[in-house]
């Protein structure tokens, strides 16, 4: 039988490659897992009937020395990245029964690769959440206590590597929807710089935010998946090629910024304040140089991101009218059709809609969406600045550890669980959740580091050296 808790990507190839066993027989040893504790956790919204099928194409090509790094590694793919003649529903019922006509560019760049395909994970409706329980299909379960959630809006994915029903996934990532899951699961999740990932085939929540990143057990493995992934596609004109900067910084010669006013702010769980101090005091030991910086235009993040993404939200969730996309509602005349089905819409995602109008409508654009663009360029101008002083920029993940399902009812509570994370993605700059610990009970808690916009692989490097 073969450990799967031990697993990285790397000991995968090299076990592959010398015929230890087959990659069917590392498929079959996932399928069995995810036969076993799926149906507690809803991890997996589908398991793909040719995951068999997929295994012995990649055994054909080790067979043949034509093995590439990813060749035969089982992955676990997000609801809302679109593989080609397979169900695509962003966990919404408004997509139910839609299959993908073409494959994502990331999912093209994984299969050129021969990565196998396990499945398509849950999420949030439409990437629309923190926590899983937005999704159409029922939430996912944290892996370390199945009463809590997993995380979202990737929750299915992060459930996925945490509980080894997979060596790696694909998530996506608007305000932490990689980082978060990520935290709350004990994994590392890699949020790119904008554009630095195609987002073509990418179900669209927040154009401008959105981000696809791998989750994975190892920072090593998310910098394999992200380096297959990466590069600029001519179906997305805002991608962009990453200028390779990826010099190796020792821990002795790291300076990493820490926010205080903004991490020790009222909100933050006394555990995770601990745990992120006592994170820091082990760099500085190690012989990191802490240093506080001032980014004062952060207290409008979650204000500036909350008007941002519900505006590019609304704009491209208009689409789905009934017409070209998944189910059609009957109603007595064509207007009817369309509100019927609207209506298939969940709670979250209509609340998302509604507000992405409302600050997008005749006199308040300007006075909403107009001042939240402004905003934004001020967090930019911030963190621009605080770069030029230090080499990362370090804050908890969450202010919170994975809370309980339907503890957080109101959304507003929900929506605060957000504010270390959506900075990075209104400034679209590369972060990284490293596991740094657990609560006393035993809950997973992450530490998250930012870099400057294309210095993703520095901030790559130096989450190996210090993790």
């Amino acid at each position: 039988m073969i450990a799967l808790k031990t697993l990285t990507i790397q000991k995968v190839h090299n076990a592959l490659v010398k015929g230890e066993y087959s990659a069917l027989e590392l498929a079959e040893t996932y399928l069995a897992e995810i036969e076993k504790k799926n149906k507690e956790l809803n991890a997996y919204l589908e398991v793909f009937a040719d995951v068999r099928e997929q295994a012995r194409e990649a055994d054909k090509k080790i067979k043949a020395g034509k093995a590439e790094i990813l060749t035969g590694i089982p992955l676990a793919i997000k609801d809302n990245i679109l593989i080609q003649a397979r169900r695509a529903s962003a966990a919404s019922k408004i997509l139910e029964g839609y299959v993908a006509p073409y494959d994502a560019t990331a999912i093209k760049k994984l299969k050129k690769a021969g990565a196998i395909f396990l499945g398509r994970t849950n999420c949030d409706e439409f990437a629309m959440g923190g926590s899983t329980e937005n999704s159409a299909y029922g939430v996912t379960k944290n892996p370390y206590d199945t009463e809590r959630v997993a995380g979202g809006s990737s929750g299915g994915s992060g459930a996925a590597v945490a509980a080894n029903l997979a060596l790696a996934a694909l998530g996506s990532d608007t305000g932490g929807s990689v980082r978060q899951p990520a935290s709350f699961c004990g994994v590392v999740g890699f949020k790119p710089s904008y554009g630095v990932v195609s987002r073509n085939g990418l179900i669209a929540m927040g154009s401008s935010l959105d981000c696809i990143g791998p989750i994975a057990k190892t920072v090593e493995d998310a910098e394999i998946i992200f380096d297959c992934i990466r590069g600029k596609d001519s179906l997305d004109s805002t991608s962009v090629e990453l200028k390779v900067k990826s010099e190796k910084l020792k821990v002795e010669d790291l300076k990493i910024g820490i926010p205080r006013s903004f991490v020790e702010a009222d909100g933050i769980n006394a555990e995770v304040l601990k745990n992120f101090n006592e994170s820091l005091e082990r760099l500085q030991t190690a012989g990191a140089k802490i240093v506080d910086v001032e980014l004062p235009s952060l207290r409008y993040a979650l204000a500036c991101y909350y008007i941002i993404m519900p505006a590019e939200a609304s704009a491209n969730l208009a689409r789905f009218d009934g017409v070209k996309y998944g189910p059609r509602v009957s109603g007595s005349n064509g207007i009817n059709d369309y509100f019927k089905t609207r209506a298939l819409f969940g709670k979250e995602v209509r609340r998302r809609i509604i507000l992405g109008t409302y600050v997008l409508s005749a006199g308040y654009y300007d006075a909403y969406y107009g001042k939240a663009l402004a905003a934004r360029s001020l967090i930019r101008a911030d963190f621009e600045k605080a770069f030029g002083k230090v080499d990362i920029i370090a804050v908890p993940t969450s202010p919170v550890p994975a809370w309980k399902i339907g503890e957080k009812e109101n959304p507003l509570s929900a929506y605060l669980a957000d504010i270390f994370t959506v900075t990075a993605n209104i400034a679209g700059i590369p972060a990284i959740s490293v596991p740094s610990g657990n609560t006393k009970s035993g809950l997973p808690l992450g530490l998250q580091i930012m870099a400057e916009a294309g210095s993703d692989g520095i901030l790559l490097n130096i989450c190996k050296s210090i993790s």
